[in-house]
């Protein structure tokens, strides 16, 4: 295969991974190119949006995660790009204004440091042959030497190492190669203290995905290691990732219990989502996400209602004196309108809902929640 043929096929086996910056939103998702290569949204510092070319170095990989489609024991088209190719097609793309950075992956090829040099090569050829200033995302290889994992964190502007599961336990089950004590969470604990505030790589934004329900963990595990990641580690995002029915090993939990309900699974992840969300822009805490008894998230109410529908007594919140943190309690009004909110006391007294450009149900979800006193 030439080089864009190859392009084509590993751009499309990089969607299974979603530690980028891509969103929800219409205007926030990721959609092909006419070529057929994956495009990522990015939120850009200044504002607005753009967009990350998101491709593999290689679909060839020696190991043998149960749910990933790319396993050593599955029958694909494999493929390799060398370094001067992507460097070669990617600054074309910048040329002609395509993009505006580079998530660039890899399937373990041989071992993790010899995968981690081809990936930091192409960063390095873009930075110093090519002197492109701008956005590259790198992905750490798990089991990835620390001396490679600082090469990677000199030349990018965001990395990623996917924690797959929340424990060993569960990973165990999905992996008979990988060791997650040494192979995911010390490379993790290396990222976080290395960019923490005040490390030496504080400038780069680390993040990483749960794949949910390849094992058979509960969303409690998943939470508790989210809150880790963000307040022990200092992670910037966590992303998570339903697994999807046919993909993997026909062993392994996921596979059996998608088996029963295939919509379950993403269901989870959306409400995973929801408390990531509420985590980052509401201030929630780990007492604050409730669970059912058997340690899960209710499919059928978002957490934030579930929160306010178990503390009757905190309700109803004073729309003209309430703090911020109170306002951002109220099922219904999101960061943004609570700003609004905090802007307009300040020049006058707010009388009605309409005011802050809200209407039809979640006008009426509203109403139940506040009062104008």
């Amino acid at each position: 295969m030439d080089t864009i043929e190859k392009l084509k096929v590993l751009s499309e086996d990089s969607q299974y991974d979603l530690a980028c910056a891509c969103g929800t939103r219409d205007d926030d998702r990721r959609r092909r190119g006419r070529d057929g290569k994956w495009l990522y949204p990015v939120a850009l510092p200044q504002g607005g949006y753009s967009v990350l070319l998101k491709t593999l170095l290689s679909n060839a990989c020696a190991n043998d995660c149960k749910y990933c489609p790319l396993r050593s024991q599955t029958n694909v088209q494999r493929c390799t790009l060398q370094p001067e190719e992507i460097a070669r097609v990617f600054m074309e793309y910048v040329m002609r204004k395509k993009v505006f950075g580079l998530f660039l992956s890899s399937a373990v090829v041989r071992n993790a440091d010899y995968t981690m040099d081809r990936i930091n090569a192409v960063a390095r050829l873009l930075r110093y042959k090519h002197n492109f200033k701008g956005y590259i995302h790198l992905k750490i290889i798990p089991g990835a030497s620390d001396a490679a994992i600082e090469d990677s964190l000199k030349l990018a502007s965001g990395v990623s190492l996917n924690i797959e599961t929340p424990g060993k336990k569960y990973f165990d089950v999905l992996s008979d190669k990988k060791d997650y004590m040494n192979d995911i969470i010390r490379p993790i604990k290396l990222m976080g203290k290395l960019t923490e505030k005040g490390g030496k790589f504080s400038r780069v934004k680390c993040t990483t995905q749960f794949i949910v329900g390849a094992s058979d963990e509960t969303d409690s595990e998943i939470i508790n290691y989210l809150f880790g990641l963000y307040k022990r580690l200092h992670f910037k995002r966590v992303y998570f990732s339903a697994y999807q029915k046919g993909l993997g090993h026909p062993d392994i939990p996921g596979e059996k219990q998608l088996i029963k309900d295939p919509d379950v699974t993403f269901m989870r992840e959306h409400r995973l989502y929801q408390v990531d969300f509420l985590v980052r822009k509401y201030g929630f805490d780990s007492d604050d996400i409730l669970m059912d008894k058997g340690g899960n998230l209710r499919l059928d109410k978002d957490p934030k209602q579930v929160w306010a529908d178990s503390h009757p007594e905190f309700y109803p919140v004073r729309v003209n004196t309430s703090e911020k943190e109170a306002l951002l309690r109220v099922p219904g009004f999101g960061p943004e309108t609570v700003s609004r909110i905090l802007k307009m006391r300040i020049e006058s007294r707010i009388n009605r809902l309409e005011d802050l450009k809200i209407k039809g149900k979640r006008l009426d979800k509203v109403k139940e929640y506040v009062i104008f006193e």
